[in-house]
C-alpha cells in the first residue's frame, strides 16, 4: 500500500495540471464520468475492448479527446497501457468493470495511474472477503438485513446472492421463505446453467427487506470534509422486470427462474422529512471508512437499500465507486438544491479534480 502511495506521488509531481485527462474503461459509467469532465473543461480519455468500443468510439467519441485500445478489459493494467495513460496524465475514474475484469490485486499493486477514489475500498465490495462491506456497514452501526448462516435456518423470506455463472460481474439473485423453496429454486438455476454449485455454497443469504427501494448516491469530498447527496435511483433489471409485468396468474403458469440483471435506472425521489437518516447513513459510512480503509471515502459512492413501513433505512449493498446511475443528472433535484445547477456524477468528480488541482492537493483525492 505505501509503496504504491508512493509511486502515485511520484507520477502526480510529473503531472501538468493544464494537460490532465479524466479516464475510464469503456463500460457502464464511462460516458456519464466524460461528458461530466467536458463540462468542466478536461480532456477525456476512455480506454476500450475490441469489439465493444463502438459507443465510445463512433456514436459518443464527441466527448473522448483519446482513446485507447485493448483485447481484453483486463489488459488495462498492462505496464504500456498504464504507460500511456500516465502520459496522458490521467486521473482515472474506477467503475464496477474495472474493478472486476483488472482483478483486485492488480489494481492494488500494478495499476499506477492516480486513481479517482480509494482502491483499497474496491474489494469490499465482495462479500466473500474478510472486512468487507457487510462488515464495514455492521461497524458502522447502520441498519441492515438479517443474515441467515446456513439455507436449513431460512424462516422468512430472503434473498439469496449468487454470481451468474461465466459474468461474476452479474449477480443471478432469487428468492425463498423456507429450506424447501430455497432448494426448488436453486436446483432450476443450477439446471438452466445461470449458476454453478460452488458459487450457490459461497452465497449470501440474507432477510428480504420489504420496503420501498432506493439506491443513495453520494459524493464525499475530502478537501472540505463533506458529503453530497446527488440522488436516488432504482434500477431496472431482466428478465425479472419482464416476468413482473405479466399479471399474477401467467407468472406463474410461465414456472422460470427469473434473474436480476441490471439492465437500466429510474431516477427517483424521497419524502424530504425522511432525508436527514440518509445523509446519517452516508456520515456513519464515510467515518468508518476513514477507521478502517485508510485514507478512506474518496468521491463516488452508493448504499442501496429499501425504507421499512416504520421509516427505517435497511441498506443490503454498497458501491464503492461511481455507481453507475446516469438518470441521477437530469432527474434528482438535490445537487441543485446545493450548487443551483444540475450537477451529475461526473461533474461533480469534475468539480473536485479541478478544486484539487488549483489548491494543489490533487494527491488528497487520489490513490
Amino acid at each position: 500500500m505505501l509503496h504504491m502511495q508512493k509511486q502515485i506521488n511520484q507520477v502526480i509531481e510529473g503531472y501538468n495540471p493544464e494537460e490532465v485527462h479524466i479516464g475510464v474503461l469503456g463500460s457502464h459509467s464511462a460516458l456519464e464520468i466524460a461528458a461530466g469532465a467536458k463540462q468542466e473543461g478536461f480532456k477525456t480519455v476512455v480506454v476500450c475492448q475490441n469489439g465493444r468500443e463502438k459507443t465510445y468510439a463512433r456514436y459518443y467519441r464527441n466527448i473522448f479527446d483519446k482513446i485507447i485500445y485493448i483485447d481484453r478489459f483486463q489488459d488495462i493494467v498492462k505496464p504500456e497501457i498504464v504507460k500511456k495513460l500516465v502520459e496522458f496524465n490521467t486521473v482515472f475514474v474506477p467503475n464496477r468493470s474495472f474493478s472486476v475484469y483488472a482483478g483486485y490485486d492488480a489494481v492494488e499493486q500494478n495499476f499506477a495511474v492516480p486513481l479517482m477514489g480509494n482502491r483499497y475500498l474496491l474489494r469490499t465490495e465482495e462479500r466473500t472477503v474478510p472486512r468487507n462491506q457487510l462488515w464495514l456497514l455492521k461497524k458502522a452501526g447502520i441498519e441492515l438485513p438479517r443474515s441467515v448462516k446456513s439455507p436449513k435456518e431460512i424462516d422468512c423470506p430472503v434473498i439469496i446472492k449468487v454470481p451468474e455463472k461465466g459474468r461474476s460481474i452479474e449477480r443471478a439473485f432469487f428468492y425463498a421463505s423456507s429450506y424447501a423453496e430455497y432448494q426448488r429454486e436453486a436446483e432450476k438455476r443450477l439446471s438452466a446453467g445461470i449458476i454453478t454449485q460452488e458459487a450457490l455454497d459461497e452465497a449470501v443469504i440474507e432477510e428480504y427487506v420489504i420496503g420501498a427501494k432506493f439506491n443513495a448516491n453520494y459524493f464525499y469530498s475530502p478537501l472540505n470534509d463533506d458529503i453530497d447527496l446527488l440522488g436516488f435511483d432504482r434500477r431496472i433489471q431482466t428478465d425479472l422486470d419482464g416476468v413482473l409485468d405479466m399479471p399474477a396468474r401467467e407468472q406463474l403458469e410461465l414456472n422460470i427462474p427469473t434473474q436480476n440483471i441490471e439492465i437500466g435506472h429510474q431516477g427517483v425521489t424521497m419524502r424530504e422529512s425522511q432525508l436527514e437518516k440518509i445523509f446519517e447513513a452516508a456520515e456513519k459510512f464515510v467515518s468508518i471508512c476513514h477507521k478502517e480503509y485508510p485514507p478512506g471515502m474518496i468521491g463516488l459512492f452508493a448504499l442501496q437499500g429499501a425504507v421499512t413501513k416504520d421509516l427505517e433505512f435497511k441498506v443490503f449493498d454498497v458501491s464503492p465507486r461511481v455507481p453507475g446511475c446516469p438518470c441521477v443528472e437530469p432527474t434528482s433535484p438535490y445537487m441543485k438544491y446545493k450548487y443551483g445547477v444540475e450537477v451529475g456524477p461526473g461533474k461533480r468528480v469534475a468539480m473536485e479534480i479541478k478544486r484539487a488541482l488549483r489548491k494543489g492537493r490533487l494527491s488528497e483525492v487520489v490513490t
